[in-house]
């Protein structure tokens, strides 16, 4: 096994101080060291081949380093969300460029005391990124007023913790609108996730929204709820095309959970568009490749991840923060899985 040259053997080489070499390394300023002193530890330090621990230096300096990227949702559904990749690409590019490392979290919604105390003083993060906060989170709540860094990704009501997300009302209302547009009036919807979360209730918000405006009753059967996952997509559908008359349009809240829904409606013989018109939520990379491609609305993902991970970094390094609420725009896609060129067609 090979010895870790450590900086006691370069202080015993240099014939100085263990204090000493740290000074040297770390730049520490006020000290006075002499260029003869100076030069013998760097010396010590080639000859050893010595590389000084990571953690120790920034332990040293009262910090970490290290982000933590949390997930208010179980692990298995954390890594089947296919929104997310984008979101930590962005995440990474800044803590990448600022020297921060991440640390994911998966933490299931149910689990009481969320973690979030082990995180930041058992793990050492010196800040969190929360990604999909729950709609009342008294322990992430009460984090923030003890003066934790935190910045979510979605928000909290009734808080004042930073946020980067998008007008999930508005989104939502976007895309039910397009269908009504469309001549639509029986209009499901399947849920992003159960409404613990704040995007789930606003995304249902943004639907009965859209439907109050154009006078459709709203009925509450017309509304599945998906998790995150194809799979709950693919079960979340069966109690709709049981539905008498059966809807001829459905919001998805989540293009994952639309995966699962067009691939049961398939192999019900049910076509897209034909027989029922769809319209997603986030513009996932897959999108626009599955068959048909799927008409959505589209979330910054990376601007998304790299708001969050940009305004935590200026918090931790008490730089100048102009906003500390910022939300992003969003874009309805128009592809062929809502048959607006089939009306086209027609007309």
């Amino acid at each position: 096994m090979i010895k870790r040259v450590t900086a006691l053997d370069v202080a015993k080489v240099a014939g100085v101080s263990r204090t000493t070499v740290s000074f040297v390394l770390n730049n520490v300023e006020g000290m006075r060291i002499s260029d003869e002193t100076r030069e013998r530890v760097l010396k010590a330090v080639s000859e050893l081949n010595y590389h000084p621990d990571a953690n120790a230096i920034r332990m040293a300096k009262g910090k970490t380093s290290i982000i933590g990227f949390v997930l208010r949702q179980e692990a298995d559904k954390a890594y089947a969300d296919l929104f997310l990749p984008e979101v930590m690409r962005g995440i990474s590019d800044v803590t990448n460029k600022k020297g921060y490392h991440i640390l994911f979290a998966p933490i299931p919604p149910d689990k009481k005391n969320g973690g979030f105390y082990e995180l930041i003083h058992e793990r050492q993060a010196d800040g969190l990124i929360i990604s999909g906060p729950l709609a009342n989170d008294e322990e992430l709540i009460k984090l923030h007023k003890d003066g934790a860094p935190i910045v979510l990704l979605g928000k909290v009501a009734d808080s004042n913790i930073p946020y980067v997300d998008v007008d999930n009302i508005q989104s939502a209302k976007k895309a039910v609108s397009h269908l009504i547009k469309l001549g639509h009036k029986q209009i499901a919807m399947i849920t992003n996730a159960s409404e613990v979360y704040t995007s789930c209730r606003d995304r249902i918000k943004g639907y009965k929204a859209a439907l109050e405006e154009v006078n459709i009753a709203f009925d509450d059967s017309l509304i599945s709820i998906g998790d995150r996952t194809p799979e709950s997509g693919y079960n979340a559908i069966k109690s709709l095309l049981n539905i008498s008359p059966r809807p001829t349009a459905i919001f998805i809240a989540s293009d994952t959970v639309a995966l699962g829904c067009m691939n049961a409606l398939y192999q019900n013989g049910i076509r897209v568009p034909e027989d029922i018109a769809i319209v997603g939520f986030d513009d996932i990379p897959l999108s626009k490749f599955i068959a048909p491609p799927l008409t959505t609305i589209h979330l910054p993902a990376y601007g998304i991840g790299w708001g969050a991970a940009n305004l935590l970094v200026q918090w931790l390094e008490d730089q100048p923060i102009s906003n500390y609420k910022v939300i992003l725009e969003t874009q309805l896609i128009v592809r062929e899985s809502c048959g607006s060129w089939m009306q086209k067609r027609q007309e």
